[in-house]
């Protein structure tokens, strides 16, 4: 029987979350969450939050039409005066990183992604090839500047619904999580 691209992104949903939480959570004490590797590089914190950041836009805001769960977290992450465009640059701001803590940024990104699983479980396949108003909804429900992250608006603008889901919820979390394992391995914390 073959897999339908619902299907396929339910059972991905749930391959990147597992990769992030049995191959990095649970494996990286939350003390080390922190530390940069080798002395630079991303940090534990940093990309999970970075992760949550595009996954809550991408599905929350650009595909749901609704505020994103970051605001509701903002204040207990420490970063209530961060900035709309906080953690989604590629480059970690250590600066906002460095002031979340391990618990917080553990409930908003379970958050998101049991939000993404919730509205993905009731998708079906026929709504896909929607396109949705993405300038519009960045700017007006998430609070983004077009002129502070225009990368963003360019490489999300005519994108139909299923590349929201294929790319910033599943390939970049994916890419991110392959980073963290990384960084898990250099800090000595390989378990093979």
């Amino acid at each position: 029987m073959a897999m339908d691209l619902h299907q396929w992104m339910l059972a991905d949903l749930v391959s990147v979350r597992s990769k992030w939480f049995d191959t990095v959570v649970a494996l990286v004490p939350k003390s080390r969450w922190q530390e940069q590797a080798d002395g630079g590089g991303s940090t534990i914190a940093g990309l999970l939050l970075h992760v949550a950041r595009h996954q809550d836009l991408a599905i929350n805001v650009v595909i749901r039409n609704h505020a994103p769960l970051f605001g509701a977290h903002a204040e207990v992450l420490g970063l209530a005066g961060a900035g709309p465009a906080v953690a989604l640059a590629e480059l970690e701001s250590r600066e906002a990183t460095g002031r979340v803590e391990a618990d917080p940024l553990l409930a908003y990104v379970g958050e998101v992604f049991d939000g993404t699983q919730r509205w993905l479980d009731d998708l079906g396949t026929l709504a896909l090839d929607i396109e949705p108003h993405c300038d519009y909804r960045l700017t007006n429900k998430a609070g983004l500047d077009e002129r502070e992250v225009p990368w963003l608006y360019k490489m999300w603008a005519g994108k139909p619904l299923w590349w929201f889901v294929q790319w910033p919820v599943i390939g970049h979390a994916h890419a991110h999580a392959g980073e963290a394992i990384s960084v898990r391995n250099r800090m000595g914390l390989s378990p093979f």
